[in-house]
């Protein structure tokens, strides 16, 4: 017995198909949307590739954007046969093609569900990323000098400028490490060899920052250095004085800005299966009401179109037959092999 069968006449038959072809066409614009996604997410993570410690993270948009292309062609496929399951002439040559084409829908609904899937647990990823990233990052800002470290400095600067952060995990993160090249160090300077010297490994270490942690909105003139050093500034106190610098770290900033960006697409990918599952929903209906047609001749005579053939339990039995058979077959080619080999 068919599962959820529906009666048909030919007026909505063809209501049917115009709203499918019109929710096909929408869905090819949601692949395009999905296309585009991965190209802005590959873009971002691009640009910030030199304070991330891998390219494992690319995974996301590269499956974002394969998903893309293969929505458009699906859809325009769909939209098609939707175009033309009025047209009996039409009809007949798509007629073959509709079981692998459903078939190959449930397989990308799947895949889907799976960068869906990865949206979510790829942002721990991305945070050890960020975190070993920014880490070096902030050891190799001083190296404007050195190949492949060029624009580190550069790119740092303009991250924590536009998300407002400093350092890495706190703004103290800079006062661990020389970020002044000694190239621009007064090595003649009694203060500055008494710095490198008084340090294990002979860096010069200062309570400072570079100047993109400033906060421009601060009523208070930037105070980038000598930051835990009271006497250094009038009418100051670094332990109860809110700073003028960001006190927020990057892998914090960065961390939010990307996660809310993956679950964004998480869920956009989810609405899209829905669509995808509609799409697919609405076309049986329409084909097995084509085929189910008690005179093919006569186009208003009404038909029964159903979601499933069988019902649940006799489909996923036949399902589950099929793929022990084809087991079955696997193994009989192996021990035939293995016996013409003995």
């Amino acid at each position: 017995m068919p599962f959820m069968p529906v009666k048909f006449t030919l007026q909505k038959r063809v209501k049917l198909a115009q709203g499918l072809w019109m929710v096909y066409w929408v869905s090819v614009m949601v692949g395009i949307l999905l296309f585009g996604l991965g190209i802005f997410f590959k873009i971002e993570l691009r640009k910030r590739s030199e304070m991330m410690d891998s390219n494992e993270s690319h995974l996301v948009p590269n499956l974002l954007i394969l998903m893309g292309l293969i929505a458009c062609g699906v859809n325009g496929f769909g939209g098609k046969v939707c175009h033309d399951s009025l047209d009996p002439l039409k009809f007949a040559k798509w007629k073959p093609m509709l079981k692998p084409y459903l078939t190959f829908c449930c397989v990308f609904n799947v895949l889907l569900f799976l960068t869906a899937l990865l949206c979510f647990l790829m942002q721990f990823s991305v945070y050890l990323t960020l975190a070993e990233g920014l880490k070096n990052s902030i050891k190799f800002y001083k190296d404007t000098d050195t190949p492949g470290r060029c624009f580190m400095k550069r790119t740092l600067d303009m991250t924590q400028i536009e998300f407002r952060c400093c350092g890495n995990n706190h703004y103290r993160d800079w006062f661990e490490v020389q970020w002044i090249s000694n190239r621009y160090l007064d090595m003649s300077n009694d203060l500055v060899k008494d710095r490198v010297l008084s340090n294990v490994e002979q860096k010069y270490l200062m309570d400072s920052v570079p100047f993109s942690c400033c906060n421009p909105g601060s009523p208070r003139p930037c105070i980038q250095h000598h930051l835990t050093n009271n006497t250094a500034h009038y009418d100051y106190d670094h332990r109860i004085e809110e700073l003028n610098i960001w006190t927020r770290g990057c892998r914090e900033a960065l961390f939010g800005y990307f996660s809310s960006l993956m679950n964004t697409i998480g869920f956009m990918v989810l609405l899209t299966i829905i669509l995808e599952s509609a799409d697919m929903a609405g076309l049986q209906y329409l084909c097995s009401s084509l085929e189910g047609m008690e005179d093919p001749e006569n186009p208003e005579c009404e038909s029964e179109g159903f979601l499933l053939e069988k019902g649940v339990k006799e489909t996923f039995g036949d399902l589950c037959s099929k793929l022990k058979s084809l087991g079955g077959g696997a193994n009989q080619v192996e021990e035939g092999a293995a016996q013409e080999a003995a």
